[in-house]
């Protein structure tokens, strides 16, 4: 596997944009240690091409025959290395070094077959784990997440929502073909999930980074009913929620504010073996599951947040935190890094790769390309400077071709997930 071709650009007019895309692509092809006709391409556009996603994705197809499969989706802000392009039209292309016989586009018309039955079309591909791409308007998300995830071998999967303030499209091109009966698709797609699954020799670790950190201790829901929290330890959810976050509820003016800026982050009843739903530098574990607070009921004392909830699970009021999302994401990163690079080096091996500056990343890095999937709310304006995430992670990670958008919601594992970034990194031989 070699590494990815990427390019990504912006302009008024997506021909330009894309002109300037095939362009960078093309120089990438023309290297040696960069795959030179790759069949499978990501593409991430800004909603502001949203009503030009079938032209896009026509003219790319003609002018890249080589490439035959293609998946992506609409954000209301894209990524690539070390660049975020929020609230401007642009796009973003990575052509992954996969062979067609190790991955699946799938799609509406073109579905997946569950792990261990062959696809519809008799093939042995079986999947491992999946890229997905869906849209929130879609009834049932995360029971579909879930049930999409067991089709998988590991149930792993990764991607998220799309976000978009006009159309909210997906790509999803099968070169394979569709499901006989379904007709012909052009490759956008409206509602629902599509993606890409992948089978076990498709090399690559994900990380999810969180970017909120806790306010008071780890409480045990003791009653609750659907969505809403009634007691915490035993004690009334308002009562524990006044005192944590030191408010009087009767005090509109001053506690409906800090209400409104407070979250609440789930986890299981018991912690995993060894990992700790809140690590001692008090970041919150991937595990976690954050979401909003979405009511108060003074008169049953409860609290109502979004998400089902039961008795037996953990419950810990969090507010978002640019610096701790910051650490947490250098975190991943150094992981990655870590997991990746030769046990034993030389001195001069090392020098280079810890001041590794060059535009062509270094092989002993071992990443083909990487995918990175953020919450909307996160990005440069969140981290306090234009790009800002995107530096970052080029700081941490390296030099390393990558792609992205900004989500209305980020899947990993098989849950839903909100304010967070989900990096994953396809890596090649050692």
């Amino acid at each position: 596997m070699k590494l990815f071709p990427y390019g990504h650009a912006t302009h008024p007019q997506w021909q330009m944009a894309a002109g300037l895309v095939l362009a960078q692509l093309r120089a990438h092809m023309a290297l040696p240690d960069y795959a030179s006709a790759p069949h499978l391409g990501l593409l991430y556009i800004t909603d502001r091409y949203a009503s030009e996603a079938a032209n896009i994705l026509s003219f790319l197809s003609a002018e890249l025959p080589e490439v035959t499969d293609w998946s992506g989706t609409v954000g209301v802000g894209i990524a690539a290395n070390n660049v975020e392009y929020f609230d401007e039209p642009a796009l973003s292309v990575m052509l992954c070094d996969i062979a067609p016989e190790h991955y699946r586009v799938f799609s509406g018309v073109a579905p997946l077959a569950h792990a261990g039955t062959g696809s519809l079309r008799g093939s042995h591909f079986e999947p491992h784990t999946a890229l997905l791409h869906a849209d929130a308007q879609t009834p049932d998300m995360p029971e579909l997440i879930a049930e999409l995830a067991q089709r998988t071998a590991s149930g792993y999967v990764f991607g998220g929502l799309a976000s978009s303030r006009t159309d909210v499209v997906q790509f999803a091109l099968n070169g394979d073909g569709n499901v006989a009966g379904q007709g012909q698709a052009t490759g956008v797609f409206h509602g629902g999930l599509s993606g890409v699954a992948f089978d076990a020799e498709v090399a690559m670790i994900s990380r999810v980074t969180q970017g909120c950190v806790p306010v008071a201790k780890v409480h045990t829901i003791t009653r609750a009913d659907n969505n809403v929290v009634l007691t915490l330890d035993g004690e009334s959810a308002m009562s524990v929620l006044e005192r944590d976050l030191q408010i009087n509820i009767a005090d509109r003016q001053t506690a409906i504010p800090k209400v409104r800026s407070t979250l609440v982050g789930l986890s299981a009843a018991q912690d995993a073996p060894g990992h700790p739903a809140i690590k001692r530098t008090g970041e919150f574990d991937e595990a976690v599951l954050v979401r909003h607070i979405i009511g108060i009921d003074p008169d049953k004392e409860a609290v109502a947040v979004g998400q089902p909830v039961e008795a037996g699970m953990r419950l810990t009021f969090c507010q978002r935190n640019a610096a701790a999302a910051r650490a947490d994401l250098t975190r991943i990163c150094a992981e990655i890094r870590e997991a990746l690079e030769p046990e034993e080096m030389t001195a001069e091996l090392a020098g280079v790769l810890s001041a590794e500056t060059s535009a062509m990343p270094h092989p002993a890095r071992r990443m083909a390309g990487a995918i990175y999937v953020s919450c909307a709310g996160r990005g440069g304006p969140h981290f306090g400077a234009p790009s800002a995430e995107m530096h970052i992670v080029r700081r941490a990670l390296g030099d390393v071709p990558l792609v992205g958008f900004f989500a209305g919601g980020e899947i990993a594992h098989q849950e839903l997930h909100g304010y967070t970034g989900v990096l994953t990194v396809f890596t090649t031989e050692a």
